[in-house]
């Protein structure tokens, strides 16, 4: 039975060739470009296809791009004001998203990573004292 529709579906396609309703398409002779949707739980990669294609982007997923912007301006950031700042504002994208999510983000596992970082980072005073940011500093006032 399943073969006939196969076999059903294969002869209507190979009459629409024939008569060219193939032809015309977009996107005719183009590759097709595959997204990688591999941090998109299995159960839910259809859903956000869908999703995508009528032009709606899930929260988490902007979240998630915002995280990794910010990430990648820490890396690049030279100057130590520049990556205090960026790491204030990963540490509060972070903690937003975990808020929405109720489950960790993907960034926390990556821990060893942010520590480093951290530790590399000196925090400069007015007052001439200099304090390692492995301990976080108290904000002062009018910050």
């Amino acid at each position: 039975m399943l073969q006939a529709f196969a076999w059903m579906a294969e002869r209507k396609i190979e009459d629409a060739m024939r008569r060219g309703a193939f032809d015309n398409l977009p996107g005719r002779g183009q590759k097709i470009v595959h997204e990688d949707d591999s941090m998109i739980p299995a159960d839910l990669r259809m859903a956000y296809k869908i999703l995508k294609n009528a032009g709606y982007v899930p929260q988490e997923l902007l979240d998630e791009k915002e995280i990794v912007t910010a990430t990648e301006l820490l890396a690049a950031a030279t100057d130590e004001q520049e990556r205090y700042r960026q790491m204030q504002k990963l540490n509060f994208l972070v903690m937003k998203t975990n808020a929405r999510r109720r489950r960790p983000v993907d960034l926390e596992k990556d821990q060893l990573y942010y520590q480093k970082v951290v530790e590399r980072v000196t925090v400069h005073r007015p007052e001439g004292k200099e304090e390692e940011s492995g301990r976080r500093p108290e904000p002062r006032r009018g910050e």
